[in-house]
């Protein structure tokens, strides 16, 4: 039985299709995810899904088909309120509804009350019994509080303020990957640019752009002039010792640094002020990044686990899926993720675990090693499939199945996992147009599974093969364990029937396993600041080594941040927060194990 996982989850995202004027895209979504615990299970509801997963351990997960359950409204929030479970989620320019169930299983959610219009929203029973509800998705506007009546599910009292954006003096707030800011690359910006008037410094708009349903030109220019700003949203509240961590997501989902922030008070409405370690959550290197808008549990252990999303964003922004990182709270109060090698496997404990000390189970064995394949199509490489980016991808020359990847893993290899991570390209499917569910009619939710087929096949010679999984289920981030090891050189995946007939692409064929040669020499490095948001940290390139995880933070006992690099001996940590000293450790890696590095402290 399966004792591991590896991020993304191994869920059946369900494919989304937009039709946004001339744009056009199809593509797998889960992002937001809300995590609880709630009589003795596991639940996990996620955006676009049209329905949940439940667990009894974190690991194995079921879906539970719920097409009636506000499918079309977004990051829905579920948090325990007495015997209840509740149910909200976002629906902008109308009252949002927040519904119940006893039993989400075997009972439909009951709504309870619509109090007003909402997004991102987070609802949260203090110990008291007292409710607050938590809300925002915006670059103009904050995060917002308010408490609740719980019997009614109505306001009590004004909304408050909560956090607002800084992204001038907190670095991983600015929008764009690595932190650089770049407005051209806004689809908002593309989009109305061309009815700004730079004489009158306002947008313009034809008469056919004045009735646009949900949406005025308002609040178009509010968008538009918003650009280079950071979203400031996915709120959500967990309470430890007293203290009420009030955590927000930013800058944007499209980003590699998408992160979860905290801020902390000793009452459920603030005021709040910044957590000196953050962001608590975010993975902006290695194969799938991005750690935002998410939610933090404890288990029946006690505990703490993140739930965020991981981005991929190449047919859409929206193209995401789910990540589980364990977390905590440590001696001084501080919450914390540990995100050292998110994307490796970890094995799932059966007890009390020290988050901060866990380390991956298992190392890379297939990073930059020969890849072959049946055919490639024009642009496409089989190397793009090991090299640890989910952002591209080698896709096969020909739709018809059959076709095959396999990487050499250049020796016989102790191999205890295979993740398969397939993607996505050019899926346009026409719809009824009465199916589009959302307000603006631009979104189709898959209510069918999409089946993929394929088999994964390990060999020691490359010619006699022994076929390991035979798939045939809704998967796109498939993840393959074998406890007791394989003696392996070649792994292959040969492709059978796909979701609406697509060729065979593969962004990630990840093998794990047992090197059985030398860690690499220690790195030796230095750590500059060059700006009040912005280190460098530069170290000797080793030839021995695939990488290095490069782990910072406030203390030498807080280096709760880390960023993975493949390829390079350098990395600007774009996260930084002004004024604020910071210690580096840079740890090298290969297939191996990990050498830990010497703890510097940033100079400048």
């Amino acid at each position: 039985m399966k004792q591991t996982y590896c991020n993304p989850l191994d869920l059946g995202y369900r494919y989304q299709h937009m039709k946004e004027g001339p744009r056009v895209a199809g593509f797998r979504e889960g992002a937001d995810p809300t995590l609880v615990f709630f009589k003795g299970k596991y639940y996990l509801f996620v955006s676009m899904s049209a329905g949940f997963w439940y667990s009894d351990d974190l690991l194995h997960w079921e879906f539970h088909a719920d097409p009636d359950l506000l499918i079309y409204d977004y990051a829905p929030d579920v948090r325990q309120v007495g015997e209840y479970l509740y149910f909200c989620a976002s629906r902008k320019g109308q009252n949002c509804p927040i519904l119940r169930s006893k039993d989400p299983l075997h009972e439909p959610f009951e709504e309870v009350s619509a109090p007003f219009a909402f997004w991102d929203p987070d609802l949260f029973q203090d110990d008291d019994g007292r409710v607050y509800l938590y809300w925002g998705c915006s670059n103009t506007t904050p995060i917002w509080g308010v408490e609740m009546d719980p019997e009614t599910m109505m306001p009590i009292g004004e909304k408050k303020e909560l956090i607002f954006g800084q992204e001038e003096t907190l670095g991983y707030e600015r929008p764009g990957d690595n932190g650089v800011v770049n407005r051209e690359a806004s689809v908002v910006y593309q989009a109305l640019k061309k009815h700004y008037n730079p004489a009158t410094g306002k947008l313009e708009f034809p008469p056919e752009m004045q009735h646009i349903p949900g949406m005025s030109t308002d609040d178009l220019a509010a968008m538009f002039f918003a650009v280079g700003k950071p979203y400031i949203e996915g709120a959500y509240m967990t309470k430890h010792n007293g203290t009420y961590y009030l955590q927000y997501a930013c800058p944007g989902t499209q980003y590699n640094t998408y992160a979860d922030g905290v801020y902390t008070s000793d009452s459920p409405l603030g005021p709040f002020t910044l957590q000196a370690s953050n962001p608590f959550s975010a993975v902006p290197g290695g194969f799938m990044t991005g750690a935002g808008h998410g939610s933090t549990i404890a288990d029946r252990y006690g505990n703490y686990w993140h739930a965020a999303t991981m981005r991929i964003s190449v047919n859409h922004d929206f193209e995401r899926r789910v990540g589980l990182f364990p977390a905590g709270f440590d001696r001084d109060g501080v919450l914390f993720c540990n995100q050292n090698f998110a994307d490796y496997p970890h094995r799932m404990p059966d007890g009390p675990i020290d988050a901060a000390c866990w380390q991956p189970e298992w190392m890379l064995l297939s990073y930059r090693k020969p890849a072959t394949a049946s055919s490639t199509a024009a642009g496409s490489d089989p190397v793009l499939a090991v090299n640890e980016t989910c952002r591209d991808w080698w896709s096969a020359g020909s739709a018809a199945p059959g076709q095959w990847l396999c990487v050499d893993l250049e020796k016989e290899q102790d191999v205890r996992a295979i993740q398969v991570n397939l993607a996505d390209e050019g899926v346009v499917v026409d719809f009824p147009a009465d199916s589009y569910g959302d307000a603006r009619k631009t979104r189709h939710i898959e209510l069918q599974p999409q089946i993929s087929r394929y088999t994964v096949e390990t060999s020691l010679d490359g010619a006699t093969w022994t076929a390991r999984e035979t798939v045939a289920r809704e998967c796109s981030n498939g993840y393959y364990e074998y406890p007791e090891g394989i003696r392996a050189r070649y792994v292959r995946v040969t492709g059978g029937e796909l979701p609406y007939g697509q060729t065979l692409r593969i962004s990630g064929l990840r093998v794990f396993g047992n090197g059985d040669g030398d860690k690499p020499a220690r790195a030796r490095a230095s750590a500059v600041r060059v700006s009040p948001l912005d280190g460098k940290v530069h170290w000797q390139h080793l030839e021995d080594a695939q990488g290095c995880n490069v782990r910072y933070g406030i203390a030498p006992d807080k280096l709760y941040y880390s960023w993975l690099v493949y390829g390079a001996d350098e990395v600007n940590l774009s996260t930084l927060v002004a004024g604020q000293t910071y210690y580096v450790c840079v740890d090298s890696f290969n297939e191996n194990g990990i050498t830990t590095g010497e703890i510097i402290r940033m100079e400048g």
